[in-house]
């Protein structure tokens, strides 16, 4: 790229804001794919453990979770075809979804072939799969991951074109938790989009947010900045 184009990337705020939002930024590309399996076993193993209280569901969950942990493997590989499909050998997260959906281990894989297929650019085929999950909140594991599923659902909308949607899930996943984890992360993402769709005063208002109530975040590390850019238009 010439050396003009590069610094009309740096200068021009429209494009700024494209940058921001054009491929999605998922938060556990960030810093939280790890913590994402660590969760998700974690709600597999608790998931299981309750489980097995019940007769009918014990021996469907302990399919379930051997079904996952190939599955899950994939996963952390990277491949993410292979592990929202299967093969021969292993069934992947879409055939676990399907068939033990009445389980915690089939009701965490469809946030994982929600993230798979937004992986591969399946973008309504993630949102199918993100609403087919059921969120677990009584414990914190699972009230990060249902935050986690709202916004991606929005990386989703925003990957369509289909921004108002998008921004209503961004807000609506930073409003879920307040943590430091997810709820800067979705401000942010938030505040891009309504600068994108013209809703400046909102923006500012989700910019400063993450400045002054989660100052501690990686998010509000560049901040300043987005609130100039706003505050310049208004």
């Amino acid at each position: 790229m010439a050396e003009t184009n590069k610094n009309r990337r740096t200068q021009d705020p429209e494009l700024v804001i494209e940058q921001g939002l054009g491929r999605f930024e998922l938060f556990i590309e960030r810093n939280g794919k790890a913590m994402l399996i660590a969760l998700g076993a974690i709600i597999v193993l608790v998931g299981g453990y309750f489980s097995y209280k019940y007769l009918y569901l014990a021996p469907r969950a302990e399919k379930a979770s051997a079904a996952m942990f190939e599955a899950q493997h994939q996963f952390e590989r990277d491949s993410f075809a292979l592990a929202l499909n299967g093969n021969a050998s292993f069934d992947g997260f879409q055939t676990i979804a399907d068939e033990y959906g009445n389980t915690p281990q089939g009701n965490l894989a469809n946030h994982y072939a929600g993230l798979c297929h937004l992986y591969l650019g399946e973008y309504q085929k993630a949102i199918d799969a993100f609403e087919a999950y059921d969120a677990v909140t009584d414990n914190a594991a699972g009230t990060l991951i249902a935050a986690q599923n709202i916004g991606l659902t929005g990386d989703a909308y925003v990957e369509l074109g289909r921004l108002e949607e998008g921004v209503k899930y961004y807000e609506r996943a930073a409003a879920y938790s307040d943590n430091l984890a997810t709820a800067p992360v979705y401000l942010r993402k938030a505040g891009l989009v309504n600068e994108k769709l013209g809703n400046l005063q909102k923006a500012l208002e989700q910019y400063e947010t993450v400045r002054n109530d989660y100052p501690r975040s990686m998010q509000a590390r560049d901040i300043e900045k987005f609130i100039a850019r706003v505050q310049q238009q208004l």
